[in-house]
């Protein structure tokens, strides 16, 4: 945003060169910092498997893997449901005396993490069978479209909790 801003005033050379530098040596940090995270992953033999178990998902790349590993590994949760609601995924009726309100997800953890979960389940609800067979349904029950991401990223956490303690690779359950 700054160096944005500064190509389109008048900004002294520089310091767009040192904005321009900040943001190489940032991007480098953020490389360094992936790979460390990916040999870390690498060099346990339980990470690897079950990123490789996250990875057999439909929709789930790396950045994904990477989140859910953190989030499983590091909470204990001992249902789905609990990790959903962790995630603010867990749906809320909104409402006050006459009014009666909308549904919408809680939003209560981490928007980080909800914000690359958005991205995963639009990609899933392309690609993943089951996800596309829940679009559907919400389909035929006249749901729209962020309701459906938003269902859909729930089913995609739910997806992951249960490859990783099944210990068991992405089997689509939908026909």
């Amino acid at each position: 945003n700054r160096l944005e801003k500064a190509e389109y005033t008048e900004t002294s050379d520089i310091v767009i060169r040192s904005l321009q530098s900040m943001i190489i040596e940032l991007e480098q940090a953020i490389q360094d910092l992936t790979r460390d995270i990916d040999d870390h992953i690498d060099g346990h033999p339980h990470l690897k498997r079950d990123r490789q178990l996250l990875e057999s998902i439909p929709g789930v790349g790396d950045v994904v893997s990477r989140i859910m590993l953190c989030i499983l590994h590091a909470k204990g949760f001992r249902s789905a449901k609990q990790l959903a609601a962790y995630l603010g995924l867990i749906p809320r009726m909104r409402e006050s005396g006459k009014f009666a309100g909308k549904t919408m997800i809680t939003k209560a953890g981490p928007a980080r993490f909800r914000a690359k979960l958005y991205m995963a389940a639009v990609s899933a609800l392309k690609y993943s069978p089951d996800i596309s067979a829940l679009k559907k349904r919400l389909e035929a029950r006249s749901l729209k479209g962020k309701q459906i991401v938003c269902a859909a990223m729930r089913k995609l956490v739910q997806i992951c909790y249960g490859v990783v303690k099944s210990q068991t690779p992405y089997q689509a359950a939908a026909a």
